[in-house]
């Protein structure tokens, strides 16, 4: 892979970390500044529903977190770009559709396919 192309992930990269750091922080205020009480029960469920779904998002947020941090860190020490399982490299167009991916495409096939067939 080109450095010019490397270049243009670890952006994309750093600004999806960004975001995702900023949304968690304003999740974080948001929850602080609601209130505790509400005196009506449908109120408070409703609350309590919405509050559910943003923390599951967040949770699923912060797995990607990892994902971008580790893809920043390999992108560092050169080993980005190169599937875990066969060592090939990963094409940029896969990469730049999924820049956290791990594996190359015929590999993540693979084992989409191995896990159809145990499930």
């Amino acid at each position: 892979m080109r450095q010019k192309e490397i270049d243009n992930l670890k952006l994309l990269l750093t600004e999806q970390l960004q975001g995702l750091i900023r949304d968690g922080e304003e999740t974080v205020s948001g929850v602080r500044s609601q209130p505790h009480s509400f005196s009506d029960p449908l109120d408070r469920a409703s609350h309590d529903e919405v509050q559910d779904s943003l923390f599951r998002i967040r949770e699923r947020e912060s797995r990607l977190i990892k994902k971008i941090r580790n893809a920043l860190e390999c992108i560092e020490d050169g080993t980005y770009g190169i599937c875990e399982l066969c060592g090939e490299e990963i094409s940029y167009k896969r990469l730049e559709a999924r820049p956290v991916t791990t594996k190359c495409i015929e590999c993540k096939i693979k084992e989409e396919n191995l896990e159809r067939t145990v499930s």
